[in-house]
């Protein structure tokens, strides 16, 4: 079998869980079948990279669209072609159509639930969210990243066969993410070892929840630190409403470090490792990767019950859940009662270590036990072979 898998995210260039994903998944396809790997940006090894430059000048998804078709007259003749967010979809449905050959998508969030991003991309909005339906319509195969993803897409796309969705659970590289035992990036970040970490990681955006935890951290005990690595935000709004918010936290309380720029993996396995209680308020999480990371750290993690986080972190096993209801967002009392039980969760794991340490150990073999890579290639594979049989 040789298929082209079609990312936006590609080594050495990724910012979020489907880069991660992607970057996991294919040298594992590759000890099973043949992969050409079409990305966008600029050239590296591994894949044909397409920039983001045409039409110049045009609207941030209309350039997209330019890089969908560079890869189109790129890809060379394969069974199957197979897309990665709502950025390669546009490509991955018109080789389809080219070739006459399956095209698969795997759903690692839905357009029509992100209702936020026309305050990023304006106009482009509306173009992402057509360039997604029109693949999933078209696909052979929809792959779902958690359970929770099934009906989710089926709700947002009720014309799909649901026969033609397949759930296959992102994974974790435990051999990457590990305890271990040097300090020198975290206390060089300016950490106290000998106080509570309480540690994000992510980008600034409506979808990750940063604000409520930064909300939250105003009732974390006196002597917890709080240390966020989380990148420049997503729009000019999101920028004022979270510094605001974080000037008011650092006017409240001290021990609050945000790291802007990206650090090395390496670098953030050592701050999951020695952080105490990792922290997802994510209003929107199709399964949360980082999470996956954090528990591979050994670290305990308080998250919000959303999406298929609930299908990784195991209440009171490896860690805390927070019920939180999209549909309540507008509800200033709602919100703010979700980050008052946030910040108690947190408390409740800052104060007891022994807990704390449990959860960390029991959440490393559950990453060990049920979300290994190999795994989900093999998966992968096999929902490969039935988009073939779909598509005749």
């Amino acid at each position: 079998m040789r298929i082209s898998l079609l990312t936006r995210e590609y080594p050495p260039s990724i910012y979020g869980g489907a880069g991660v994903h992607v970057a996991q998944l294919v040298p594992q396809l590759r000890k099973l079948i043949e992969v050409d790997v079409q990305c966008m940006g600029e050239p590296r090894e591994g894949a044909t990279a397409h920039a983001e430059n045409f039409p110049s000048g045009g609207n941030a998804a209309l350039r997209v669209f330019g890089a969908d078709l560079g890869m189109v007259a790129a890809i060379p003749e394969v069974d199957l072609v197979h897309a990665h967010t709502w950025y390669a979809c546009l490509g991955a449905h018109l080789t389809g159509l080219y070739q006459d050959i399956p095209s698969v998508v795997t759903a690692h969030s839905l357009e029509p639930d992100r209702p936020w991003k026309a305050e990023q991309l304006g106009g482009g909005y509306r173009l992402s969210s057509w360039a997604e339906k029109t693949a999933y319509e078209g696909a052979s195969a929809v792959i779902a990243v958690s359970e929770a993803m099934r009906p989710a897409i089926l709700n947002a796309y009720p014309s799909l066969d649901p026969s033609r969705i397949h759930v296959v659970k992102n994974g974790i590289d435990t051999d990457e993410f590990y305890p271990v035992s040097e300090t020198d990036v975290v206390t060089g970040l300016g950490v106290d070892l000998d106080r509570p970490i309480v540690t994000f990681v992510g980008r600034i955006t409506r979808q990750k929840g940063l604000i409520h935890l930064v909300r939250a951290a105003e009732q974390f005990d006196p002597d917890t630190q709080l240390v966020l690595l989380a990148g420049a935000p997503d729009t000019p709004e999101i920028a004022a409403e979270f510094n605001e918010a974080f000037g008011h936290l650092k006017q409240t309380r001290g021990g609050v470090i945000w790291v802007q720029e990206m650090l090395p993996r390496a670098s953030v396995r050592q701050v999951l490792s020695h952080t105490t209680v990792f922290a997802c308020p994510s209003i929107y999480e199709p399964l949360g990767i980082v999470n996956l990371e954090a528990m591979a750290c050994e670290t305990a993690v308080v998250a919000s019950a959303v999406g298929g986080i609930p299908e990784v972190v195991v209440d009171g096993t490896t860690g805390s859940l927070v019920a939180y209801d999209p549909k309540q967002a507008d509800d200033p009392a709602f919100v703010s009662a979700f980050e008052t039980e946030f910040a108690a969760r947190v408390n409740e794991l800052t104060r007891d270590r022994e807990r704390a340490t449990a959860f960390g150990k029991a959440g490393r073999q559950r990453c060990i036990d049920e979300f290994s890579w190999e795994l989900i290639a093999r998966q992968t594979v096999d929902v490969y072979r039935s988009a073939i049989e779909v598509h005749g």
